[in-house]
């Protein structure tokens, strides 16, 4: 995942302000998808790309803060950036406190409103790296049988074979075969390296 990849996504009702915001990240040389609405962007938003989401705060049927609520309750990841022409401190303070990235009052400077996207994306990209990071290790863990991952993660400890045979109550020859068949599966050499993958699987 990279920064090439990310899409700017933009939600808002009133179409003059999606053109030209459209036209503003194009020229940027960003990818930009834009909704008339909140229901609109989740009927047709994918969830694979990093980016970030551009929403206004007052749309019909379905309010900028509500969509944001229903971002966290699907567990969708994607920074968003408030750009309203109605803000107040208090409503600014609530979409902060909700996981917001930014709060921005129309009309905005062009250099302020791409620098708040260019900060969402980095963001959103390293999100997205450190996610498929998980995945990647985590599918390689699964892998393992049970035997397999209890001694993994007693080598993960730097303990040596005679040591993890007498935690598990199974002989040293025993241990150098699951050690062994841990290694061949999950690709790796060194008792730190079988650490680092447990560490990104979330296992220890």
């Amino acid at each position: 995942m990279n920064e090439s990849d990310a899409i700017i996504f933009v939600v808002d009702d009133d179409a003059a302000m999606r053109r030209s915001l459209a036209y503003l990240f194009d020229s940027a040389g960003w990818k930009v998808q834009t909704f008339e609405s909140a229901r609109d962007f989740l009927q047709r938003y994918e969830g694979h790309a990093p980016g970030c989401l551009l929403l206004d705060v007052r749309m019909p049927l379905m309010s900028g803060l509500e969509l944001q609520h229903e971002l966290s309750r699907h567990a969708i990841a994607l920074p968003v950036i408030f750009l309203s022409g109605h803000g107040d401190l208090a409503m600014a303070v609530q979409t902060m406190k909700a996981g917001a990235c930014d709060f921005l009052e129309k009309p905005c400077k062009d250099q302020v409103l791409l620098d708040a996207v260019s900060r969402a994306v980095a963001r959103s990209v390293e999100e997205s790296r450190s996610a498929a990071s998980t995945n990647t290790a985590q599918a390689a863990l699964a892998t393992l049988t049970a035997r397999e991952r209890e001694v993994a993660l007693l080598m993960a400890e730097g303990k040596a074979s005679k040591v993890i045979a007498r935690e598990l109550g199974i002989s040293d020859k025993t241990v150098q075969v699951h050690r062994h068949n841990t290694m061949e599966k999950l690709g790796l050499h060194s008792a730190a390296e079988v650490a680092r993958l447990l560490m990104a699987g979330g296992a220890i």
